[in-house]
């Protein structure tokens, strides 16, 4: 069984930065890519940021500038350094990834706040 666990979350004044990080653990042969994804009350969750194996990332128009997404892959550990936040970047932030542990699966997080606010 595979988990992946979130921290970095937080309260956070707007101009502010926080490092969000998601290990995984569990039976892992393979990653093909990493993500993570935001919650807004009343919104949809939303992809934020995106690493793939090979180091290819995307962002969402929103963060571009403002976040970077990385990995320490003899950790199996995903980074989003988030700069420059706003209150509207306020949600729970969702790790996401697409690990092979004999069988393809995809896998969630429990979410982590983060809350920026004067």
């Amino acid at each position: 069984q595979v988990q992946l666990v979130e921290s970095g979350g937080g309260l956070v004044q707007p101009g502010g930065s926080l490092r969000l990080s998601c290990a995984a653990s569990g039976r892992i042969f393979s990653i093909n890519f990493m993500a993570w994804y935001r919650q807004a009350p009343g919104n949809q969750r939303e992809l934020v940021a995106r690493i793939t194996s090979g180091g290819s990332t995307n962002y969402a128009t929103s963060v571009k500038g403002r976040f970077t997404i990385s990995t320490d892959n003899a950790k199996n550990t995903v980074y989003l350094q988030m700069n420059s936040l706003k209150p509207e970047d306020t949600a729970v932030y969702y790790c996401n990834a697409d690990i092979f542990t004999g069988t393809w699966g995809h896998y969630w997080g429990q979410g982590t706040q983060v809350t920026v606010s004067s």
